[in-house]
């Protein structure tokens, strides 16, 4: 999914701590994208980190990116218009972080939720978090914490390399859009059913997961229409058959199921802790097709 070349760009809503990375003391827990995380949270949810044995080895940070990342010595600073996103990986994530927060405050607005715009940080190697120390190992996540969302760029080559995503454009913003989905999930009050129960096919901790993809969904659906604030001009271009196609593929590159089958040959639903690619495609399919956030209500079907 593109973006408008005239679109103006908000690097301000990035901390680019690329090249800075700490380590820090351990906080509360992260959500995040995929099962790499679980190693991260696996104290405080109850889970075997052994369940993924060879993830980590996946998700290494590779320095090879799906595109350029950065073109001089300033980072995401460099991010000015819907062009530089088109060309450059942080742009794209910082683009997709400025489109974000431009539509879920209105869009929550008639339930009365105070949305408030997400705190992004880009990084590599480690970082300090509210939620304790991040490595690349984690992937993209979401600390409650300190309500910012973390990326750390390696993690979109990993996933075509080992996981066998698309590398496409819409690939990559529904990585940050799901992170997204679970800061709205924190404003609303749902994020803590991942912690009360923790893993299984039909898991708190998955219908949470799964509730980040439908809402991940629903910006899909509204992002061509959702306008730079300093422009009114719409930040995304119209979405196609194929953005679509990569945003799907990024979903099921994540699933409980493929990580598993990937990393030990077989797989085990009752250690689920995300959701399955099958179901992950689902409810990112459900956000897109309704626009309806209540019908991502996760935790009122039987089977998710």
């Amino acid at each position: 999914m593109s973006f408008n070349e005239g679109a103006n760009l908000d690097p301000s809503q990035v901390d680019d701590r690329r090249g800075s990375g700490g380590m820090g003391t351990r906080g509360k827990v992260g959500i995040g994208l995929g099962g790499a995380l679980i190693l991260l949270i696996g104290g405080a949810f109850g889970i075997n980190p052994n369940l993924l044995n060879g993830v980590v080895g996946m998700l290494d940070g590779g320095q090879s990116q799906i595109g350029p990342v950065a073109s001089g010595s300033n980072g995401v600073a460099e991010c000015k218009t819907g062009a530089d996103a088109n060309n450059r990986l942080d742009c794209r994530i910082t683009a997709t972080v400025n489109s974000l927060n431009a539509f879920w405050p209105g869009y929550l607005k008639p339930l009365g939720a105070n949305y408030g715009k997400v705190k992004t940080v880009l990084f590599s190697t480690s970082t300090n978090t509210a939620c304790g120390p991040a490595s690349t190992d984690v992937g993209p996540f979401y600390c409650p914490g300190d309500k910012t969302a973390y990326f750390d760029p390696g993690f979109f080559q990993e996933l075509v390399d080992r996981f066998g995503s698309s590398g496409g454009p819409l690939a990559q913003e529904y990585v940050v859009a799901h992170e997204f989905g679970h800061h709205v999930q924190d404003v609303l009050g749902t994020i803590g059913n991942a912690q009360n129960d923790p893993q299984g096919p039909s898991s708190g901790s998955v219908r949470v997961e799964l509730q980040a993809d439908c809402y991940a969904g629903i910006w899909m659906r509204y992002a061509s229409t959702t306008k730079d604030p300093s422009s009114g001009q719409p930040f995304l271009a119209q979405l196609t058959q194929k953005d679509l196609g990569d945003a799907l593929s990024a979903a099921s590159s994540v699933g409980d199921d493929r990580i598993q089958k990937a990393a030990t040959g077989r797989t085990n639903p009752e250690s689920w802790t995300h959701g399955s690619s099958a179901q992950r495609q689902k409810w990112l399919t459900t956000g897109y097709q309704s626009g309806d956030i209540n019908k991502c209500d996760t935790f009122a079907v039987s089977q998710p």
